[in-house]
């Protein structure tokens, strides 16, 4: 009899210290936002990431009422940011702008600290941005074919740049050496602004960045885009045509941004955090703001985001292994 209501007293004990930590997990959600909210760019400043960031961060501020500050943790591929998010206080006031190279990095570092999966929640994607092959406009080369026979002519001397082992770019660069017979030094770079910058200065023939960072530098006839590496040609660079159009066949890799925070957010805050992200980028006037920049918003779902991590990372992994890329 004793033991039976030791039993049951102790379930009732339990039953309350549940409730209040619910109560309190609710009561903390409520409260949310009441300080500053930092967006982490696993990449240096004046990249498409940061662009990003800081034209989300500046509507989500307003939305929230509350200072949204991009904090920049570059280096790794953009693993050393996402890893500083994914051990970051679950609270909703640390969030990380990942993107694709998320999905590959996974498969070329063989030791990450993190699970990118397991350690971060999506709350949404923001955009999908082309990538383009670019060289400076006084390379002799004016179109693809003329590139090829370019570096076929001048063994050992090519290079391109990414931005970091692992990303989008790196695997990009990989593809085109496979499919076009050409070989190519590879140059990691902490972002898409020192990457520009030695692009603009000679020091590297080309890269294939996405289209944000290099196309003010395009404009300004500074660099001459050759190819565009997604499906279809991009709204921004309408007269530049597709690797696929110009020979290489299938070739389909394009770059998305999203938000994430660690895993264990609240559901109500990511829920939060949602609702407001997705009417900023649904919004028109954001709309704008992503065509200037030759971005397509997206704006989906946690749960579309999860499915298509998922999915990249699982088709990535074979990339990655067919093309026998490593971080070492």
């Amino acid at each position: 009899m004793h033991s039976s209501l030791r039993i049951t007293r102790r379930l009732a004990l339990h039953g309350v210290a549940l409730a209040g930590a619910l109560a309190c997990g609710t009561a903390a959600a409520q409260a949310w936002p009441s300080k500053p909210i930092s967006l982490v760019v696993p990449f240096a400043a004046g990249g498409t990431t940061d662009v990003l960031a800081r034209a989300l961060g500046e509507r989500l501020s307003t939305a929230l009422g509350q200072p949204v500050i991009v904090e920049s943790k570059p280096g790794a591929g953009a693993t050393i940011g996402a890893d500083h998010v994914a051990k970051a206080k679950a609270d909703g006031y640390t969030l990380l702008v990942g993107a694709v190279h998320h999905t590959i990095a996974g498969s070329v570092y063989k030791k990450l600290p993190y699970d990118f999966q397991k350690d971060l929640t999506p709350i949404t994607m923001i955009a999908m941005v082309p990538n383009v092959l670019v060289v400076n406009a006084a390379t002799p080369a004016k179109n693809v074919g003329e590139l090829v026979g370019y570096v076929k002519t001048n063994p050992g001397k090519a290079n391109y740049g990414s931005n970091g082992n692992g990303t989008a770019q790196h695997l990009i660069g990989t593809q085109f050496q496979q499919l076009t017979g050409v070989q190519l030094t590879h140059v990691p770079y902490k972002g898409s602004g020192p990457l520009a910058t030695d692009l603009l200065g000679g020091q590297i023939l080309m890269s294939f960045d996405t289209i944000t960072p290099v196309l003010p530098h395009i404009k300004a006839g500074k660099l001459r885009p050759l190819a565009i590496t997604t499906a279809t040609r991009s709204a921004a660079l309408p007269e530049v045509p597709t690797l696929d159009e110009v020979g290489l066949k299938g070739f389909n890799i394009g770059t998305w941004f999203g938000v994430l925070a660690p895993a264990a957010t609240p559901k109500d805050i990511v829920a939060r955090l949602n609702t407001e992200m997705v009417k900023i980028i649904k919004s028109p006037e954001f709309g704008k703001r992503m065509d200037e920049i030759g971005a397509q918003p997206i704006g989906n779902s946690s749960e579309q985001m999860a499915r298509q991590i998922h999915d990249e990372t699982e088709k990535f992994a074979r990339l990655v292994k067919e093309a026998q890329i490593s971080s070492d």
